[in-house]
């Protein structure tokens, strides 16, 4: 596990000696073959310090790794976010990328 910005905290998982998608539904799975055009076989997992809001550190960690290509899920949406919907702000059944405070309002009420 390696530190960014001081309150992410990431981890590299592989299909062949980790977990990786052993807990996805396989349509998730297709959705994520389908953006990339292969089925990967390692991803990162980044978690964040439930001390800070963490936008502004997700979004530049994901232009970091994002800038060759790929595509990032967040717990909030099921849709493969590229770098360039990420970076314009693009909503997707009314979320944008790591939009928590979107996703709460939804689900739980207004955002305090």
């Amino acid at each position: 596990m390696w530190t960014f910005a001081e309150h992410l905290y990431a981890e590299i998982d592989d299909e062949a000696t980790g977990c990786l998608f052993r807990d996805w539904e396989p349509d998730d799975v297709d959705l994520l073959e389908s953006a990339l055009g292969y089925h990967p076989t390692w991803a990162v997992q980044v978690d964040i310090s439930g001390r800070i809001d963490g936008t502004a550190e997700v979004r530049q960690l994901a232009a970091l790794m994002l800038g060759h290509g790929g595509v990032a899920f967040d717990d909030y949406s099921e849709h493969p976010w590229s770098l360039v919907e990420i970076e314009a702000g693009t909503a997707v059944d009314g979320l944008g990328f790591f939009d928590f405070r979107a996703y709460h309002e939804r689900h739980h009420g207004p955002w305090t």
